[in-house]
């Protein structure tokens, strides 16, 4: 069965729903999803930004798991695809190794969760990561190192990492839709500025296809 750890924050919790809709409704394999909230850690502009480096410790140090911001993301093929990539995994994470300065200085625009787009190195590389949760690097991310606050920007570069042990993974898995990266053959779509569903973004790249799969869930359209 394949593992998938969601961010999720109940300000944009429809964007969850569909993310899981749209894993279900093409998975040939189990999949079994465990939505990550703040836990008392340290937020940033999301609920979950440092509670996805718990996985490991959740996981018990042992098999392998994906993290997906999930509630800004539609995957569009089988997870079984997702399942191969986790299993050829050698190091301790597999992530799109992203090199961009947004075009988006503000995110969440018109919404309650409206911040600054904030730039820094390796950005988004950790909004989609397999992750072998035996390997030794993710050992001493224990519950109680992740409430230190000051350590957030240092999680999301992935700096407790050896460079050597960050796999650099296809960009498909991970494609920033509203930086205009190439959609083309896309495995998840990745709208981080905010989701179609917010009116600033209704008419978004690829804003059909997030509505298509709202659709599915019968799940009521957020009024922002």
């Amino acid at each position: 069965m394949l593992n998938i750890f969601c961010g999720y924050d109940e300000r944009e919790s429809v964007g969850y729903h569909i993310f899981c809709q749209s894993v279900l409704s093409r998975s040939s394999i189990p999949v079994a999803f465990t939505p990550l909230r703040a836990n008392g850690m340290r937020q940033g502009t999301n609920a979950f930004t440092t509670s996805r480096f718990s996985v490991a410790a959740l996981m018990g140090y042992e098999g392998s798991a994906v993290f997906a911001d999930a509630a800004d993301m539609v995957m569009m093929c089988d997870a079984k695809e997702l399942q191969d990539a986790l299993i050829n995994l050698k190091g301790a994470v597999g992530v799109v190794k992203h090199n961009y300065v947004t075009k988006n200085p503000i995110k969440y625009i018109g919404t309650e969760m409206e911040s600054p787009n904030t730039n820094y190195p390796r950005k988004n590389w950790a909004s989609f990561m397999l992750i072998n949760c035996a390997h030794p690097a993710w050992q001493k991310i224990t519950p109680e190192y992740l409430q230190i606050a000051d350590r957030m920007y240092d999680l999301l570069q992935l700096s407790f990492i050896a460079d050597e042990d960050i796999e650099e993974i296809d960009a498909s898995w991970n494609c920033i839709v509203d930086e205009d990266q190439n959609t083309d053959g896309a495995r998840i779509l990745h709208w981080t500025a905010g989701v179609p569903g917010f009116e600033h973004y209704k008419n978004a790249i690829g804003a059909n296809i997030w509505r298509e799969e709202w659709k599915k869930t019968a799940y009521p359209m957020p009024t922002m």
